[in-house]
Order: C-alpha cells, then structure tokens, then sequence
C-alpha cells in the first residue's frame, strides 16, 4: 500500500526502531541534548516565546497552548518554581506515553530540561503510572545517563544552570491524570482533584509556582528548539499546529502509534493501518480514548485537530483511536467504560461518586433487556445530572460514550429490551439478529407488558 506523500511525520517516534534506543549513546547518535545548548544560547524568556511562535498545544487532552501555560509562572513568586511532567496514562485507549517513554526516555528527559531551563524551574518531576514498573525503570536508568553525562545536575553544560530531576511512581489511580490530584498525590496524600482558584502556577506543588504539563508536549520542545517554530507551525492545521501520536487500537488490520500531523482524517489513517480486519466494516470509535463522545462511520473525514473535531460534537483528546467493528455490541462496551468510571472515582464529589454508580445499574439493567424506553431517558437525565455538576471532568467525561452512543446507536439499546436480552450474535457481522428492532415501525419496548413485568422485578 503506498503512503500518501507527507502523511506520516515522524519526529518523537523516528529513533523507536534504532537498536537500544533508549540509551544515551543510540541518543546521542541522532543529536540528542543539542537542544541544550541551543537553549542556554537564548534568555528564557525567548525559549517561552519560540514554544508560543510554534504553536505546541497540550498532548494531554486539553489542548491549552504550552507556552501561555509557562507564561502564565509569576516573576516575583519568593517560592521555588517547578515543572511536574504528568505521565499518568490511564485514560482507556490511550496508549501513546508509555511507548514514548519506554522506546526514547532521553527525547523526554531533554524536553524537562529545556522546559525547566525556560520557566526558571530547579527542580522537576515525572509522574508515571505506578503499574507500568518497566517504563519507571527505565526512564530512572535514563536519568542516571543523564546525569553521569553532565546533562543534569549541577551547572548543566556549563551554563549556570542546576536542575535535579525525579522519576516518581504513583499508586495507580486513574484520577491521578488530573492535574491537581497529582500535584495531591505527588505530596503524598491521597489524589483528589483540588479547588481552583489558586492555579497550580501560583499555588501547585508544595504551594510553589507549578507548570503541569503532558509526557509528549514536553518531549516535542527539543524539537522546537532544534528545527525552529516555523518548522513545526508548518505542520498540521491553521489552529493546531505541529504533530501528535495517533494510537489505533482495536479492530485494525496494523494497529500502532502512526505519527502524523494534526488535521489528518481516520480514513487516512485506516489506510496506514491496513483498514478494518477483513469481513468486517467500521461501527463506531472514539477520538481521544473512552472520555470522548464516540463517532461512526460517518465521521471518517473529520480533520482530527482540536478544532475540527469540537465541531463535529467531540474532542480529540489524547488522539486514542479505539476502532470497533461490526461485530461489537455497543450496550456492552459502554457498560465496561461505565464500569471503569465509576471503580475509577475518588469519590470527593456526589454527582460522580453516586452518578457513576447509578448510571452502572441502569446499563446493566439494560444490557439484560430488563426495563423500558422510558429508561434511556432516565440514563440520559442521570447524565445530565452529571455533566457540568461534577468537581473534576471525570464525571463529564464517563457521560460522554452514554450520551453519544444513545444519539448514534438508539435502536441497538431498543433491540435488548425487545428481546429481553443482548440480541447480538458476535459471529456474524450484523448489528443484531433480525427481530425487526431497528425499524421499530411504531412499537416500543415501553408498550410492552412483558418489558413492565421485567422492570418491576428488576426493581
């Protein structure tokens, strides 16, 4: 199959294949830590402004421009300033850090010391996943590298410059991907989202100016710094500028990271990847990981960038492309991302800590065929009840799969409750038996006694 000329752009992701890659040698090889000197060259402040000219936005999820986030650090703050790199990848689907960290740790340590060097930062942190033992080893091993070559520590390359760096492993908690319940976590108390205002850059860590930011936005500064911002404004779209990991999971031929430029369609991408598994057509997916309202097929040219992607009702997130086909039950797999929302909430607000619980039992419920129509309206007002009302986005985000796939997929949940049962045959790559469900041709499950029968027992 061949490429499409410029599709793929592989920057973060052009060592993965060298031999021993993740060592400082094989590193070092391709330029590693010239950005460096490059940035010792300039005023901080300049550095700043090259970030903001560049137009890095947050790999994170959120989007916010990297550099009006370091700006935003205030001058006459008498406490110390700090850089905290959030590498908390737990968001279902996504799958981008990990192979980041594990393949070019160095690519990331540069990024903390010429982000560091610009925010006028001493100190600095990586949060990683507390599960992922590997990927903690790793980059520690890479630090130890780091600082035997001089690349940290004491007046780096001499340059005047000091900064000391620690890996830290959290305890595994997906609510730790929240800025604020990291900075808790990392301070060693239990990670619960925080108050805002104070903004963790007047008051994060240790009540210090902090800037929070993502594994890769942080790794694709060197970059920056050694080909210019120019160089990546020239990629990607007129607002979402420079290059991303897109991580196709799922029912793809060649799932993976495909490094390209933001604006690039999943169409484009299924065909890097081989398409969908033969025998089978596309169904549904998600744009950035399960938080995001899902899209279909009719979605296949929708220019994923932060813009394009808001404007066809979703977010592109942290560019995790879960791919379901046909044979997948949409009831089923929204349940288990409920699920995990709900086993996932640190329980500080009620509208998540009661919402998600309650929006588990409607689900299974209906997963069972037991209930009415009536309750994909309850599970939309739960939801509702939800979205907005929550302290953190995790209650938003465990709206979004519900709320998307009953606007996509609502007679797909009419067919359980028709059939008192998940009406599904995974062997065949039909949505559901045929039971006349999907044309539902004026009867719904709501006029039925047996549904009532069911809901009663059910309660």
């Amino acid at each position: 199959m061949t490429e499409p000329v410029d599709t793929l752009t592989p920057v973060l992701t052009a060592n993965w294949a060298d031999e021993r890659s993740w060592t400082l040698p094989a590193y070092e090889s391709r330029g590693g830590y010239d950005a460096l000197d490059r940035a010792f060259a300039m005023a901080p402040d300049d550095v700043v402004a090259m970030v903001k000219d560049a137009g890095l936005r947050g790999r994170g999820g959120a989007g916010f421009p990297t550099g009006m986030k370091w700006s935003f650090i205030p001058k006459d703050n008498p406490n110390p300033t700090y850089l905290v790199v959030n590498a908390d990848e737990s968001e279902p689907g996504t799958c981008k850090d990990i192979p980041l960290m594990m393949a070019s740790p160095h690519t990331l340590v540069e990024g903390v010391i010429v982000s560091s060097y610009a925010i006028g930062a001493n100190r600095a942190f990586i949060y990683v996943r507390g599960e992922v033992l590997h990927v903690i080893r790793r980059l520690r091993a890479a630090v130890r590298e780091a600082y035997a070559a001089g690349h940290l520590g004491q007046d780096i390359h001499g340059s005047g410059f000091d900064l000391e760096l620690v890996v830290h492993a959290g305890a595994g908690a997906y609510i730790c991907g929240e800025e604020t319940a990291l900075l808790d976590s990392l301070e060693g108390r239990r990670g619960q989202p925080r108050l805002r205002p104070p903004f963790p850059a007047v008051a994060g860590l240790y009540a210090s100016p902090t800037v929070i930011n993502n594994a890769e936005s942080i790794a694709s500064v060197p970059s920056i710094l050694n080909h210019g911002a120019e160089w990546f404004a020239g990629m990607g779209t007129e607002k979402s500028n420079g290059f991303g990991i897109f991580s196709l999971s799922g029912h793809v031929v060649r799932p993976g990271q495909y490094e390209a430029p933001l604006g690039i369609t999943l169409r484009e991408l299924l065909d890097l990847a081989g398409g969908i598994r033969p025998g089978h057509e596309l169904k549904f997916w998600t744009p950035g990981g399960s938080s995001t309202p899902m899209f279909t097929s009719e979605h296949l040219d929708v220019p994923l960038d932060f813009e394009g992607v808001a404007a066809a009702g979703s977010m592109l997130g942290t560019r995790a492309l879960q791919i379901f086909d046909d044979s997948v039950c949409v009831l089923r797999a929204v349940l288990r991302w409920t699920e995990f929302y709900k086993h996932e909430s640190c329980g500080k607000c009620t509208p998540c800590r009661e919402g998600t619980w309650w929006l588990v039992q409607t689900l299974t419920a209906l997963e069972k065929g037991q209930g009415s129509e009536a309750d994909l309206d309850l599970l939309l007002d739960q939801c509702d009840n939800i979205l907005g009302r929550a302290f953190c986005a995790l209650g938003d985000g465990a709206t979004s799969p519900i709320t998307s796939s009953i606007k996509y997929f609502r007679d797909e949940y009419l067919a359980h409750l028709i059939q008192g049962g998940c009406p599904f045959d995974p062997a065949a790559s039909t949505v559901w038996a045929d039971s006349g469900a999907a044309s539902a041709s004026g009867v719904t499950p709501a006029g039925s006694v047996e549904a009532g029968a069911r809901t009663e027992a059910h309660r």
